[in-house]
């Protein structure tokens, strides 16, 4: 479980000085360039992603199970994902009429992706993995609102279009093989 811990600290701390530091980030972009900075924020991340997935790994078998929920929740929990899929797209590609109406639709992604895992995973590796993205989302969001981020221009629907083709695509993809190829967990629809 330390693992795991450990890789969250990494990976959502790295994530989250702008948040809890902003002059720390300004202080080390004018000290390093874009590119260093990035870099460093690149391998932190990195770093971090690997040691929670491997904690994850190691801790969901010999994780004490704190809840089970009715069966029926994986139905939900793959719906959800659809959304959790096409707000990942709407924020990743450019912006059409959604973008700007979900705000800030990668952080939307996170929150979805979360709650949805949280439904059907009751573990105590699983609660805090997705726990800690689901909390870090919401304080993320509400961090970014303070700041008065600005929201994109609206762009074409053609944009959105593309979005939720691609985002249904990926769904599609990890219901069929991609999740348990990646996860090692077969997603159960019947």
């Amino acid at each position: 479980m330390a693992l795991l811990i450990v890789g969250l600290v990494f990976f959502l701390g790295i994530h989250s000085t702008r948040m809890v530091a902003p002059g720390f980030r300004d202080s080390m972009l004018a000290r390093m360039g874009e590119n260093g900075w990035k870099g460093v924020y690149s391998l932190v991340s990195l770093a971090g992603l690997v040691l929670l997935i491997w904690g994850y790994v190691l801790a969901r078998p010999s994780a004490p199970v704190l809840y089970v929920t009715p069966y029926g929740m994986v139905h939900l929990t793959a719906t959800l994902m659809v959304f959790s899929f096409v707000s990942m797209m709407v924020g990743n590609l450019k912006p059409g009429r959604l973008k700007p109406l979900l705000k800030h639709p990668m952080l939307l992604s996170v929150k979805i992706w979360a709650f949805a895992h949280l439904l059907v995973n009751g573990d105590l590796a699983s609660i805090l993995l997705f726990g800690s993205f689901l909390a870090w989302a919401v304080w993320n969001r509400i961090a970014v609102k303070r700041r008065g981020a600005p929201l994109p221009e609206a762009g074409p629907v053609s944009n959105d279009i593309v979005a939720i083709v691609s985002g249904l695509v990926i769904w599609v993809l990890f219901v069929w093989k991609l999740h348990e190829w990646l996860i090692g967990v077969p997603v159960p629809l019947f």
